[in-house]
């Protein structure tokens, strides 16, 4: 818009300094005669007038001026605390209402900026603002609308006040808000042991909350237990921690009457249970080139207490000898496997043949340790074949395999091992590299020269010799695991022996799988969240589709989902995870657990509506808060001259800045020089034939 303006200027020809001077002069030539009222002293002092106007140079001035429009900035708030509560629709209906009434407004330019919900600083208003104001020059500032529900985290410590901001907020005053604070919650936890969890139950706004609230625990979607705490007083919650892996602990605060929402009435924590110190106990039977592989592997664990024992002196080299002239440990047999035999987590024979070391008896107590969930380990040779193989004994009905007969049992024979189609796909031995020639590839596993021809009873092999016999056994028997090797010359991979095999991970898995760790298992169901997706993946040594998985989000909301194969016997499906809270997968069989924590916790510690952290500034600034959820309207935007009030009944003002560009300037004299001179002249001329009467 084009404006001209019209104004009078002063040019002065000489110097302000000399100009005053001159005046004075004047004043001291006209004043003493107009105190004495002499003939002509007015029109001397009008000579005098003409001069000092001719050297002051008046002009008229005349402007075009070209107006900027003013500029006002709308924040929207879009970030998760305004989507309870009605709060989305209310901000939607306000932002509408408020361009609307801005458009209508003369000589002003309305720019609205969104506050995205991202990160996990909460809401980042005052960011946002600041990064729009950066465009806006400041002369044009009218002032800042800002529709919030209050709840920014980044309210600076000072904020420029030159233009008013107003606060329009979705909600009621006086809000309350139930929410449940986790104040300290360890990540892991020793297995057989229990954890407490610190949280707290607070009833933000409400005056007196001394009532119990009933809390819900529960862990892995087991039926839920309730606990009674008090809010405001910080609560402890112990939760044993019975088998290893993640497990999921979902606890709930009742709903108050009246509160804003029930989002932050519920926290989910995930404990990861670890054992502590494993008990192995390893029995060697006759020395052999290997022994000494089982027992470095294992002393090489700083998590296992080792019990090793060598069979040196069996029973039938008996030479009457007294016992207290014999350098060697007499064999705690009743004390291993009678009275500390569930003490150990791991039991391994290593060549091992009960040349009536073990009673029947003993041997019966391991078989049930087994079956009560215990683990044993058989790393068996030529002692594996005869009349005192422990296959024969009460101990071979928990074996997978048996030695065939006739003879045959042992093949002593240069061969490599390889991994069967099951163990392809089995945790123990799938991804070892080198096991088995491809079209690409050969094998690289050292050769072994000695092995067992058995029968598999029971269980996976999932290892072989080439022409067909089970190498390596494991299998599940009652609540525990079994594993047997039927070689005693792994130890060669220990020594490089033709180019080494993978010794020490091969054993390690076996000894983990035996220990039931949870990333070993064969046949299980697994879910995480990472990056707001949920992966639940499925492992199974069997080759047959896969089922699909039903999935339950956090609400409830049920969903059907196809898995797609992958390596190693898995099936994987991956779907968006939005939403806080406890997610579940099944695939008819086994269910997982997965905790998906809030992506922008300080967003939803404090959901009510509340302008305490934004009033210093919006006070400081003249501008206003209002309320749009108590059934007052939007209020009118006016614009308000710059030091009036901002804000009023009903309204909100923006400031009128009245910026502009100058277009163009002309100026023209009032007294040019040959008119003033003229003038001059002519007053002076009277003025002398005024005082020369």
């Amino acid at each position: 818009m084009t404006r001209t303006l019209s104004s009078i200027d002063l040019a002065p020809i000489l110097p302000l300094p000399l100009l005053a001077a001159l005046a004075a002069v004047a004043l001291l030539a006209v004043v003493p005669a107009l105190i004495r009222r002499a003939r002509g002293a007015w029109w001397r002092a009008a000579a005098f007038l003409l001069i000092l106007g001719a050297l002051a140079n008046p002009r008229l001035v005349q402007q075009t001026r070209e107006t900027r429009p003013d500029i006002a900035l709308l924040a929207v708030d879009r970030s998760a605390s305004t989507t309870v509560a009605g709060r989305e629709a209310a901000i939607t209906a306000a932002r509408a209402a408020l361009e609307a009434r801005a458009g209508r407004l003369p000589d002003l330019e309305l720019r609205t900026v969104t506050v995205e919900e991202g990160g996990n600083q909460g809401t980042r208003l005052f960011t946002a603002i600041e990064r729009a104001m950066s465009d806006i020059p400041r002369a044009r500032l009218a002032g800042i609308v800002a529709l919030t529900d209050g709840q920014a985290h980044d309210v600076p410590r000072s904020f420029p006040n030159d233009a008013p901001l107003h606060l329009l907020m979705p909600g009621r005053a006086g809000e309350v808000d139930r929410r449940l604070r986790v104040i300290e919650a360890p990540g892991f936890g020793i297995v057989g042991r229990s954890v407490d969890l610190r949280l707290m139950v607070e009833d933000l706004g409400a005056a007196n909350a001394t009532a119990p609230v009933r809390l819900s625990i529960r862990r892995d979607g087991a039926a839920p237990r309730s606990e009674s705490v008090v809010p405001g007083r910080e609560h402890r919650i112990t939760v044993p921690i019975e088998r290893g892996g993640t497990s999921v602990i979902e606890i709930t605060a009742e709903e108050r009457p009246g509160e804003v929402s029930t989002v932050n009435n519920t926290a989910v924590v995930t404990v990861h249970g670890v054992r502590d110190r494993l008990r192995v106990l390893l029995v060697s039977g006759e020395p052999h080139a290997g022994e000494r592989t089982w027992r470095r592997l294992l002393k090489a664990d700083p998590n296992v207490d080792l019990v090793h024992f060598t069979i040196l002196r069996p029973p039938e080299k008996d030479d009457l000898t007294p016992l207290n002239e014999l350098a060697l440990i007499a064999f705690p047999v009743r004390e291993l496997f009678q009275q500390k035999l569930r003490d150990f987590d791991l039991i391994v024979f290593d060549r091992f043949s009960n040349r009536g070391i073990l009673p029947p008896q003993y041997l019966r107590n391991i078989a049930d340790y087994v079956r009560g969930g215990g683990a044993l380990l058989l790393s068996v040779g030529p002692e594996f074949t005869g009349s005192s193989s422990l296959a024969i004994t009460p101990l071979g009905q928990v074996l997978p395999a048996r030695p065939v007969g006739g003879g045959q049992a042992m093949a002593e024979t240069a061969f490599r091992a390889q991994v069967t189609e099951t163990g392809l796909r089995h945790p123990v031995t799938e991804g070892l590299t080198g096991a088995n020639a491809t079209a690409v590839a050969q094998a690289t596993w050292g050769r072994w020269y000695r092995h067992l021809r058995a029968d598999a009873r029971s269980g996976a092999t999932v290892m072989n010799a080439p022409n067909g016999a089970p190498l390596l056994v494991l299998d599940r028997v009652g609540e525990g695991r079994v594993a047997l090797l039927l070689s005693d010359q792994i130890w060669l991979w220990s020594r490089g022996h033709d180019g080494g095999g993978p010794q020490a991970e091969l054993l390690r898995r076996i000894a983990h799988w035996l220990m039931r760790e949870p990333e070993l298992e064969e046949e299980d169901l697994t879910a995480s969240i990472q990056g707001g997706r949920l992966t639940v993946t499925r492992r199974s040594l069997s080759d047959a589709a896969p089922p699909e998985f039903s999935v339950t989000a956090p609400d409830g909301t049920v969903t059907r989902q196809t898995p797609e194969r992958a390596s190693g016997g898995r099936a994987v499906v991956e779907v968006p995870a939005t939403r806080a809270g406890v997610w579940s997968a099944t695939d008819g069989t086994r269910t997982a657990f997965a905790a998906a924590e809030a992506g922008n916790p300080p967003e939803i510690a404090d959901l009510r509506a509340d302008p305490a952290r934004i009033q210093p500034i919006v006070t400081s600034s003249g501008g206003a808060v209002r309320w749009l959820g108590d059934g007052s309207a939007v209020p009118d935007l006016r614009r308000v001259s710059a030091g009036r009030d901002a804000s009023g009944p009903g309204w909100i003002g923006l400031v009128r800045r009245e910026d502009h560009t100058v277009t163009g300037i002309s100026a023209l004299p009032l007294l040019p020089p040959w008119l003033a001179l003229l003038l001059v002249l002519g007053v002076a001329v009277v003025a002398w034939r005024q005082e020369g009467r």
